[in-house]
């Protein structure tokens, strides 16, 4: 099954819809399966003298209340019905991460197929038991978690109702941008052998070498971060990708899903015709007559490979040539 890539457009419309609009472009045009947004109301998401990240005041007012600069990046129902029509016409998946009971409510009524969980929800247990209730597609990202905290709030998706087979568990990193000392990437497999899931990656790097990596480790889910240009103002843009580099790394992981292939060793089509040309074949060293015995002196092995193996050299020493052979005559 190919790689469900979520190209995260999260807050980088800047809370205009035109923007948005132009970041569904940019993940219908990289071919992206889906581009998400974030879903919240500031008053249910922060109190008022909740902190900013240190990334947020590097890359915003760092005299500006998270609240305040949250509210400014906040989408209404108008919004998202517009936006979801405009995805539908460009062909690409929409999806929206609810950071609080009434988005969840909301983007359900909406018709919502696939629920993703931020890292910073792994330990809200009402609002995972409301997601798991729901009975949908789930996608659970792990940044900050250890692997109790993942089984805990798998567990609840689990008891409140949402089948096994429908969650994928995300390994990731809330650091904007992830050093990648920090990126601990064998970690994702083993969430998915831990729990017998399907997982994949959500990534906060630089650069998409780290996604690349990830599908060749099995991930099934990718998610980056995109914006229109690394400069605008805003908490993510600087640690999201531009339109292409995101094409870069769509184009990177279908490359690396075509050369997965299979676990069978065998010459593929496009080799099978290079065997006759590059491998050899035991030949004739000097003149040899009909009767002769063939030895070490009288044999030795060239290009190409369309007559006997030279696997089959011992087999043949010391028996009689059953014709005369010119110099490099196949035996």
């Amino acid at each position: 099954m190919s790689v469900f890539i979520i190209a995260e457009a999260g807050v980088n419309h800047n809370g205009s819809v035109e923007l948005a609009k132009k970041l569904i472009d940019v993940a219908s045009d990289a071919g992206a399966d889906a581009v998400k947004f974030q879903t919240f109301k500031a008053e249910k998401l922060v109190s008022k003298n909740a902190q900013k990240a240190e990334y947020q005041k590097e890359t915003t007012d760092a005299d500006e209340s998270q609240f305040a600069m949250i509210k400014k990046l906040e989408l209404d129902l108008v919004t998202y019905i517009e936006l979801m029509a405009y995805c539908k016409n460009k062909e690409i998946m929409f999806l929206s991460t609810p950071f609080d009971l009434e988005s969840i409510a909301m983007l359900d009524d909406l018709g919502l197929q696939i629920f993703k969980i931020s890292s910073g929800e792994i330990t809200n247990l009402p609002y995972l038991r409301a997601v798991g209730a729901l009975k949908k597609k789930v996608i659970l990202s792990t940044g900050m978690a250890t692997m109790d905290e993942v089984g805990a709030a798998f567990r609840v998706l689990v008891e409140a109702g949402t089948p096994k087979k429908n969650i994928t568990i995300l390994h990731a990193n809330t650091m904007y941008p992830t050093p990648m000392e920090d990126v601990n990437l064998r970690a994702m497999p083993n969430i998915g052998k831990t729990f017998n899931v399907a997982y994949g990656y959500s990534d906060h790097t630089l650069g998409i070498e780290v996604d690349i990596a990830a599908v060749a480790l099995g991930a099934s889910v990718i998610e980056k971060h995109f914006t229109l240009d690394k400069t605008m103002q805003g908490p993510d843009h600087k640690a999201s990708l531009e339109p292409h580099e995101l094409k870069a790394m769509v184009q990177g992981i279908r490359n690396i899903e075509l050369a997965l292939g299979s676990e069978v060793k065998k010459p593929s089509p496009s080799e099978i015709p290079n065997m006759q040309v590059a491998r050899k074949s035991i030949v004739a060293a000097k003149e040899i007559k009909k009767g002769e015995i063939l030895t070490v002196e009288n044999l030795t092995v060239k290009r190409p490979g369309n007559g006997m193996s030279p696997m089959k050299w011992d087999e043949i020493l010391g028996t009689p040539a059953k014709r005369d052979y010119e110099v490099d005559d196949l035996i």
